[in-house]
Protein backbone atom coordinates (compact mmCIF):
# COMPACT_ATOMS: atom_id res chain seq x y z
CA UNK A 1 0.00 0.00 0.00
CA UNK A 2 3.10 2.38 0.44
CA UNK A 3 4.10 1.68 -2.41
CA UNK A 4 0.98 2.23 -3.88
CA UNK A 5 0.56 5.46 -2.69
CA UNK A 6 3.94 6.91 -4.07
CA UNK A 7 3.45 5.66 -7.44
CA UNK A 8 0.40 6.90 -7.39
CA UNK A 9 1.27 10.49 -6.33
CA UNK A 10 3.87 10.37 -8.80
CA UNK A 11 1.97 9.78 -11.38
CA UNK A 12 -0.70 11.94 -10.43
CA UNK A 13 1.93 14.86 -10.37
CA UNK A 14 2.94 14.36 -13.89
CA UNK A 15 -0.58 14.96 -15.57
CA UNK A 16 -1.63 17.42 -13.16
CA UNK A 17 -3.92 20.51 -14.30
CA UNK A 18 -3.88 23.87 -13.02
CA UNK A 19 -5.64 24.35 -9.73
CA UNK A 20 -8.40 26.76 -10.26
CA UNK A 21 -7.94 29.40 -7.46
CA UNK A 22 -11.13 29.27 -6.04
CA UNK A 23 -12.42 31.59 -3.46
CA UNK A 24 -11.59 29.61 -0.57
CA UNK A 25 -8.28 28.96 -1.08
CA UNK A 26 -8.12 32.95 -2.67
CA UNK A 27 -9.04 33.68 0.98
CA UNK A 28 -7.16 31.51 3.28
CA UNK A 29 -3.94 33.20 1.62
CA UNK A 30 -5.22 37.11 2.17
CA UNK A 31 -5.73 35.94 5.91
CA UNK A 32 -2.53 33.96 6.00
CA UNK A 33 -1.09 37.53 4.97
CA UNK A 34 -2.86 39.00 7.38
CA UNK A 35 -0.40 37.47 10.34
CA UNK A 36 3.01 38.32 8.85
CA UNK A 37 5.68 41.14 8.95
CA UNK A 38 3.29 42.13 6.66
CA UNK A 39 0.54 42.80 8.53
CA UNK A 40 -0.69 46.50 8.44
CA UNK A 41 -0.19 47.33 12.09
CA UNK A 42 3.21 48.30 13.27
CA UNK A 43 3.06 47.18 17.07
CA UNK A 44 2.11 43.95 15.59
CA UNK A 45 5.18 44.06 13.07
CA UNK A 46 7.40 44.98 16.39
CA UNK A 47 6.03 42.28 18.01
CA UNK A 48 7.24 40.15 14.87
CA UNK A 49 10.81 41.17 14.93
CA UNK A 50 11.14 41.18 18.40
CA UNK A 51 10.38 37.32 18.36
CA UNK A 52 12.35 37.18 15.50
CA UNK A 53 15.17 38.68 17.02
CA UNK A 54 14.86 36.93 20.27
CA UNK A 55 15.11 33.48 18.16
CA UNK A 56 17.94 34.45 16.34
CA UNK A 57 19.64 35.10 19.42
CA UNK A 58 18.75 31.94 21.02
CA UNK A 59 20.09 29.91 18.07
CA UNK A 60 23.21 31.64 17.82
CA UNK A 61 23.98 31.39 21.79
CA UNK A 62 27.67 32.09 22.39
CA UNK A 63 28.67 31.82 18.91
CA UNK A 64 30.47 35.01 16.91
CA UNK A 65 27.68 34.24 14.29
CA UNK A 66 24.54 32.33 13.49
CA UNK A 67 25.65 29.35 11.05
CA UNK A 68 23.47 26.63 9.46
CA UNK A 69 25.13 24.00 11.15
CA UNK A 70 23.57 25.50 14.93
CA UNK A 71 19.96 24.76 13.56
CA UNK A 72 20.58 20.82 14.22
CA UNK A 73 21.61 21.19 17.59
CA UNK A 74 19.31 24.19 18.63
CA UNK A 75 17.51 23.76 21.76
CA UNK A 76 15.72 25.85 24.71
CA UNK A 77 18.59 26.47 27.42
CA UNK A 78 18.75 25.87 31.13
CA UNK A 79 17.22 29.10 31.63
CA UNK A 80 14.34 28.52 29.54
CA UNK A 81 13.52 25.49 30.20
CA UNK A 82 13.45 23.70 33.76
CA UNK A 83 14.02 20.45 32.51
CA UNK A 84 15.43 19.59 35.78
CA UNK A 85 11.80 19.80 37.59
CA UNK A 86 10.10 18.30 35.24
CA UNK A 87 13.39 15.06 35.39
CA UNK A 88 12.24 14.97 38.81
CA UNK A 89 8.92 14.54 38.49
CA UNK A 90 9.45 11.10 37.05
CA UNK A 91 6.32 11.50 35.03
CA UNK A 92 6.43 8.77 32.24
CA UNK A 93 4.96 10.20 28.50
CA UNK A 94 4.38 6.43 27.23
CA UNK A 95 5.71 7.86 23.94
CA UNK A 96 5.49 4.45 21.91
CA UNK A 97 1.64 3.98 23.30
CA UNK A 98 0.95 7.17 21.74
CA UNK A 99 2.66 7.11 18.64
CA UNK A 100 0.69 3.79 17.98
CA UNK A 101 -2.67 5.32 18.61
CA UNK A 102 -1.49 8.35 16.30
CA UNK A 103 -1.08 5.75 13.17
CA UNK A 104 -4.08 4.34 14.05
CA UNK A 105 -5.75 7.24 13.91
CA UNK A 106 -4.59 8.23 10.58
CA UNK A 107 -4.81 4.65 9.12
CA UNK A 108 -7.47 6.23 6.60
CA UNK A 109 -4.61 7.89 4.84
CA UNK A 110 -3.70 4.34 3.21
CA UNK A 111 -6.99 4.06 1.39
CA UNK A 112 -7.42 7.67 -0.05
CA UNK A 113 -8.80 7.81 -3.41
CA UNK A 114 -6.81 9.04 -6.85
CA UNK A 115 -8.86 11.97 -6.63
CA UNK A 116 -7.87 13.53 -3.35
CA UNK A 117 -4.25 12.92 -3.83
CA UNK A 118 -4.08 14.56 -6.93
CA UNK A 119 -6.34 17.33 -5.06
CA UNK A 120 -3.75 17.20 -2.07
CA UNK A 121 -0.31 17.75 -4.67
CA UNK A 122 -2.28 20.83 -6.71
CA UNK A 123 -3.75 22.82 -3.62
CA UNK A 124 0.60 22.41 -2.28
CA UNK A 125 1.65 23.86 -5.53
CA UNK A 126 -0.59 26.42 -6.20
CA UNK A 127 -0.14 27.85 -1.85
CA UNK A 128 3.89 27.62 -2.39
CA UNK A 129 3.84 29.35 -6.09
CA UNK A 130 1.19 32.08 -4.61
CA UNK A 131 2.90 32.90 -1.45
CA UNK A 132 4.27 36.24 -0.84
CA UNK A 133 7.73 36.93 0.54
CA UNK A 134 6.14 38.07 3.70
CA UNK A 135 4.30 34.59 3.98
CA UNK A 136 7.90 32.94 3.35
CA UNK A 137 9.77 34.89 5.58
CA UNK A 138 6.99 34.01 8.57
CA UNK A 139 7.60 30.55 7.29
CA UNK A 140 11.01 30.43 7.45
CA UNK A 141 10.78 31.73 11.12
CA UNK A 142 8.29 29.30 12.07
CA UNK A 143 10.69 26.11 10.95
CA UNK A 144 13.54 26.86 12.34
CA UNK A 145 12.12 27.89 15.23
CA UNK A 146 10.34 24.32 16.13
CA UNK A 147 12.89 23.78 19.19
CA UNK A 148 11.70 26.67 21.50
CA UNK A 149 8.36 28.75 21.78
CA UNK A 150 8.85 32.25 20.60
CA UNK A 151 6.14 31.42 17.67
CA UNK A 152 3.43 31.83 20.19
CA UNK A 153 3.90 35.09 21.24
CA UNK A 154 2.21 36.88 18.08
CA UNK A 155 -0.77 34.71 18.89
CA UNK A 156 -0.77 37.25 22.30
CA UNK A 157 -0.83 40.16 21.09
CA UNK A 158 0.77 42.98 21.16
CA UNK A 159 1.55 43.62 25.34
CA UNK A 160 1.06 40.09 26.29
CA UNK A 161 2.89 38.49 23.59
CA UNK A 162 5.78 41.55 24.45
CA UNK A 163 5.78 39.89 28.01
CA UNK A 164 5.89 36.83 26.80
CA UNK A 165 8.85 36.82 25.79
CA UNK A 166 11.00 38.54 27.69
CA UNK A 167 9.73 36.03 30.94
CA UNK A 168 10.44 33.31 28.44
CA UNK A 169 13.93 34.61 27.78
CA UNK A 170 14.14 35.25 31.65
CA UNK A 171 13.18 32.02 32.68
CA UNK A 172 10.26 33.30 34.38
CA UNK A 173 8.08 30.49 32.71
CA UNK A 174 10.65 28.02 32.53
CA UNK A 175 8.37 24.70 33.80
CA UNK A 176 5.74 25.63 31.06
CA UNK A 177 8.38 25.60 28.66
CA UNK A 178 9.64 22.35 29.36
CA UNK A 179 6.39 20.63 29.60
CA UNK A 180 5.22 21.95 26.26
CA UNK A 181 7.86 20.49 24.61
CA UNK A 182 7.85 17.48 26.12
CA UNK A 183 4.18 17.04 25.56
CA UNK A 184 4.86 16.69 21.87
CA UNK A 185 4.64 13.13 20.63
CA UNK A 186 7.49 12.81 17.74
CA UNK A 187 5.73 11.65 14.35
CA UNK A 188 8.83 9.70 13.38
CA UNK A 189 7.49 6.31 13.25
CA UNK A 190 4.00 7.50 12.09
CA UNK A 191 6.09 9.04 8.84
CA UNK A 192 7.95 5.36 8.42
CA UNK A 193 4.90 3.61 8.91
CA UNK A 194 3.05 5.42 6.02
CA UNK A 195 6.50 6.13 3.68
CA UNK A 196 5.27 8.81 1.38
CA UNK A 197 7.21 11.48 -0.56
CA UNK A 198 7.30 15.24 0.24
CA UNK A 199 5.84 17.18 -2.78
CA UNK A 200 9.54 18.65 -3.73
CA UNK A 201 10.55 15.06 -4.27
CA UNK A 202 7.90 13.92 -6.97
CA UNK A 203 9.56 13.19 -10.12
CA UNK A 204 8.19 16.49 -12.04
CA UNK A 205 7.22 18.34 -9.39
CA UNK A 206 6.94 22.23 -9.40
CA UNK A 207 7.74 22.97 -5.81
CA UNK A 208 10.13 26.65 -5.68
CA UNK A 209 12.26 25.57 -2.17
CA UNK A 210 12.58 29.24 -0.77
CA UNK A 211 15.49 30.23 -0.19
CA UNK A 212 16.47 31.82 4.09
CA UNK A 213 16.33 35.41 3.62
CA UNK A 214 15.57 35.19 7.44
CA UNK A 215 17.29 33.22 10.18
CA UNK A 216 20.98 32.09 8.80
CA UNK A 217 20.47 34.15 5.89
CA UNK A 218 22.66 32.31 3.70
CA UNK A 219 20.24 32.03 0.84
CA UNK A 220 20.26 28.30 1.47
CA UNK A 221 16.55 26.65 0.01
CA UNK A 222 14.93 25.19 3.26
CA UNK A 223 14.08 21.79 2.55
CA UNK A 224 13.54 18.37 4.90
CA UNK A 225 14.36 14.85 5.35
CA UNK A 226 12.17 12.03 5.89
CA UNK A 227 8.46 11.15 5.13
CA UNK A 228 5.96 13.51 4.62
CA UNK A 229 2.93 12.55 6.28
CA UNK A 230 2.16 13.59 9.18
CA UNK A 231 4.26 16.83 9.18
CA UNK A 232 6.36 16.57 12.78
CA UNK A 233 6.21 20.69 12.40
CA UNK A 234 2.13 21.07 12.52
CA UNK A 235 2.72 18.63 15.17
CA UNK A 236 4.75 20.79 17.24
CA UNK A 237 2.94 24.21 16.34
CA UNK A 238 -0.72 22.70 16.90
CA UNK A 239 0.47 20.88 20.66
CA UNK A 240 2.57 23.96 21.55
CA UNK A 241 -0.34 25.95 20.67
CA UNK A 242 -3.09 24.12 22.05
CA UNK A 243 -1.58 23.64 25.26
CA UNK A 244 -0.16 27.42 26.21
CA UNK A 245 -4.21 27.77 25.44
CA UNK A 246 -5.14 25.77 28.18
CA UNK A 247 -2.76 27.87 30.53
CA UNK A 248 -4.03 31.34 28.58
CA UNK A 249 -7.71 30.75 27.88
CA UNK A 250 -7.62 34.38 27.69
CA UNK A 251 -5.97 33.91 23.98
CA UNK A 252 -7.78 30.94 22.99
CA UNK A 253 -9.07 31.39 20.10
CA UNK A 254 -5.76 33.27 18.81
CA UNK A 255 -3.50 30.46 20.42
CA UNK A 256 -5.67 27.86 18.34
CA UNK A 257 -5.68 29.87 14.73
CA UNK A 258 -1.69 30.53 15.38
CA UNK A 259 -1.45 26.59 15.23
CA UNK A 260 -3.45 26.20 12.19
CA UNK A 261 -1.27 28.92 10.82
CA UNK A 262 1.93 27.20 11.58
CA UNK A 263 0.61 24.17 9.73
CA UNK A 264 -0.33 26.66 6.78
CA UNK A 265 3.73 27.63 6.92
CA UNK A 266 4.70 24.06 6.19
CA UNK A 267 2.60 24.29 2.98
CA UNK A 268 4.08 27.94 2.33
CA UNK A 269 7.35 26.07 1.78
CA UNK A 270 6.62 23.17 -0.06
CA UNK A 271 7.87 20.59 1.91
CA UNK A 272 4.24 19.24 3.03
CA UNK A 273 0.86 18.90 1.80
CA UNK A 274 -2.38 19.49 2.94
CA UNK A 275 -3.24 16.07 4.59
CA UNK A 276 -0.09 16.03 6.19
CA UNK A 277 -0.84 19.46 8.17
CA UNK A 278 -4.53 18.05 8.31
CA UNK A 279 -3.62 14.33 10.05
CA UNK A 280 -0.94 15.86 12.72
CA UNK A 281 -3.73 18.59 13.78
CA UNK A 282 -5.75 15.00 14.85
CA UNK A 283 -3.03 13.78 16.45
CA UNK A 284 -1.93 16.62 18.43
CA UNK A 285 -5.49 17.17 19.46
CA UNK A 286 -5.73 13.58 20.59
CA UNK A 287 -2.28 13.38 22.53
CA UNK A 288 -3.38 16.67 24.41
CA UNK A 289 -6.47 15.59 25.65
CA UNK A 290 -4.93 12.31 26.75
CA UNK A 291 -2.40 13.95 28.53
CA UNK A 292 -5.04 16.69 30.01
CA UNK A 293 -6.83 13.89 31.41
CA UNK A 294 -3.86 12.15 33.11
CA UNK A 295 -4.05 13.42 36.79
CA UNK A 296 -0.56 12.84 37.47
CA UNK A 297 -0.34 15.09 34.31
CA UNK A 298 -2.62 17.64 35.17
CA UNK A 299 -0.01 18.05 38.67
CA UNK A 300 2.79 19.09 36.23
CA UNK A 301 0.44 21.35 34.08
CA UNK A 302 -1.34 23.02 37.08
CA UNK A 303 2.15 23.73 38.60
CA UNK A 304 2.97 24.86 35.12
CA UNK A 305 0.71 26.89 34.15
CA UNK A 306 0.35 29.05 37.70
CA UNK A 307 4.07 30.09 37.25
CA UNK A 308 3.20 31.36 33.76
CA UNK A 309 0.64 32.93 34.61
CA UNK A 310 2.22 34.64 37.56
CA UNK A 311 5.08 35.50 35.62
CA UNK A 312 2.98 37.12 32.89
CA UNK A 313 1.08 39.28 35.15
CA UNK A 314 4.23 40.22 36.86
CA UNK A 315 5.99 41.27 33.74
CA UNK A 316 2.89 43.31 32.24
CA UNK A 317 2.07 45.02 35.57
CA UNK A 318 -1.31 44.45 35.34
CA UNK A 319 -3.90 41.59 34.99
CA UNK A 320 -4.47 38.71 32.23
CA UNK A 321 -7.25 39.62 31.22
CA UNK A 322 -6.05 43.13 30.60
CA UNK A 323 -3.25 42.54 29.33
CA UNK A 324 -4.45 40.14 26.75
CA UNK A 325 -6.94 42.66 25.31
CA UNK A 326 -6.05 44.70 22.10
CA UNK A 327 -7.50 46.70 19.20
CA UNK A 328 -8.65 44.51 16.23
CA UNK A 329 -6.52 46.46 14.22
CA UNK A 330 -3.47 45.89 15.85
CA UNK A 331 -4.40 42.16 16.84
CA UNK A 332 -5.05 40.45 13.75
CA UNK A 333 -5.22 36.55 15.74
CA UNK A 334 -8.17 38.01 16.75
CA UNK A 335 -9.78 39.17 13.38
CA UNK A 336 -12.97 36.74 12.81
CA UNK A 337 -11.84 36.20 9.89
CA UNK A 338 -8.77 33.72 11.31
CA UNK A 339 -11.89 31.28 12.42
CA UNK A 340 -12.81 30.92 8.70
CA UNK A 341 -9.05 30.43 7.95
CA UNK A 342 -9.06 27.85 10.67
CA UNK A 343 -11.90 25.99 8.85
CA UNK A 344 -10.53 26.38 5.50
CA UNK A 345 -7.00 24.67 7.17
CA UNK A 346 -9.17 21.24 8.66
CA UNK A 347 -9.89 20.02 5.06
CA UNK A 348 -7.87 22.57 2.64
CA UNK A 349 -11.07 22.22 0.40
CA UNK A 350 -10.37 18.69 -0.73
CA UNK A 351 -12.50 16.73 -1.81
CA UNK A 352 -15.73 15.41 0.38
CA UNK A 353 -16.97 12.21 -0.14
CA UNK A 354 -20.90 12.70 -0.38
CA UNK A 355 -23.05 9.61 1.29
CA UNK A 356 -24.84 9.33 4.46
CA UNK A 357 -23.96 11.34 7.32
CA UNK A 358 -21.89 9.93 10.21
CA UNK A 359 -23.34 10.33 13.52
CA UNK A 360 -20.22 11.95 15.81
CA UNK A 361 -19.43 10.13 18.97
CA UNK A 362 -17.14 12.21 21.52
CA UNK A 363 -14.22 10.23 23.21
CA UNK A 364 -14.24 10.18 26.79
CA UNK A 365 -12.29 13.24 27.96
CA UNK A 366 -11.94 14.78 24.30
CA UNK A 367 -14.29 17.75 26.19
CA UNK A 368 -10.90 18.49 28.69
CA UNK A 369 -9.80 20.66 25.55
CA UNK A 370 -12.74 23.12 26.14
CA UNK A 371 -12.78 23.30 30.16
CA UNK A 372 -10.47 26.37 30.83
CA UNK A 373 -11.96 28.39 27.74
CA UNK A 374 -15.18 27.16 29.20
CA UNK A 375 -15.30 26.85 32.59
CA UNK A 376 -18.91 27.70 33.26
CA UNK A 377 -19.81 24.65 31.06
CA UNK A 378 -20.64 21.36 32.61
CA UNK A 379 -18.84 18.51 30.38
CA UNK A 380 -21.56 17.32 28.68
CA UNK A 381 -22.44 20.99 27.36
CA UNK A 382 -18.63 20.81 26.32
CA UNK A 383 -18.96 17.86 24.22
CA UNK A 384 -22.52 18.97 23.06
CA UNK A 385 -20.96 21.88 21.69
CA UNK A 386 -18.09 19.83 20.00
CA UNK A 387 -20.98 17.99 17.92
CA UNK A 388 -23.18 21.38 17.39
CA UNK A 389 -20.10 22.60 15.67
CA UNK A 390 -18.29 20.04 14.25
CA UNK A 391 -17.07 19.97 10.38
CA UNK A 392 -19.31 17.45 8.18
CA UNK A 393 -18.56 14.42 6.96
CA UNK A 394 -16.70 12.86 4.72
CA UNK A 395 -13.71 14.83 4.29
CA UNK A 396 -9.96 12.98 4.08
CA UNK A 397 -8.81 11.30 7.11
CA UNK A 398 -12.42 11.02 8.66
CA UNK A 399 -12.34 7.20 8.30
CA UNK A 400 -14.68 4.82 9.68
CA UNK A 401 -13.87 4.54 13.16
CA UNK A 402 -15.67 7.12 15.63
CA UNK A 403 -12.52 8.63 16.85
CA UNK A 404 -11.10 9.00 13.47
CA UNK A 405 -14.32 10.90 12.53
CA UNK A 406 -14.16 13.08 15.46
CA UNK A 407 -10.34 14.33 15.47
CA UNK A 408 -10.98 14.85 11.52
CA UNK A 409 -14.37 17.20 12.46
CA UNK A 410 -14.24 18.56 15.98
CA UNK A 411 -13.57 22.74 15.11
CA UNK A 412 -12.55 24.05 19.00
CA UNK A 413 -12.73 27.54 17.77
CA UNK A 414 -16.21 27.56 16.54
CA UNK A 415 -17.05 25.06 19.40
CA UNK A 416 -15.76 28.14 22.07
CA UNK A 417 -17.37 30.70 19.87
CA UNK A 418 -20.50 29.29 20.11
CA UNK A 419 -19.87 28.89 23.59
CA UNK A 420 -19.21 32.18 24.52
CA UNK A 421 -21.99 33.60 22.40
CA UNK A 422 -24.22 30.98 24.74
CA UNK A 423 -23.13 32.89 27.67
Amino acid sequence: MKARLTLLTTALVMALPVLAKDAALSQAEDIAESVTPAAKSQPFDALESQSLTALRAALQGDAQTLTRGQLEKAKQNATQANTAWLKASDYEFHAKENQQAGIELLSSFSTLPEATLKANMATVAAINHDASEAAQHQALADAEGISYLYFLSDALGPKLGKAFIAAYDRGEISKAAALIKASEVNTGEAKKHFNFQRPFLIDGNTIHLVPDEVVVKDNHPYDAGGGSFPSGHTNTGVTDSLLLAQMLPERYDSLLARGARYGYSRIVLGVHYPLDVMGSRMIAERNVAHYMNDPKYRELFNEARDELRAALAQECGTTLAECAKTDGKDDPYRDPAMQKFYQFTMTYDLPQQKGQTAALTVPQGAEVLLESALPKLSADQRKALMVKTALPSGYPLSGTTPEQQFWQRVDLPAAYAAGISAK
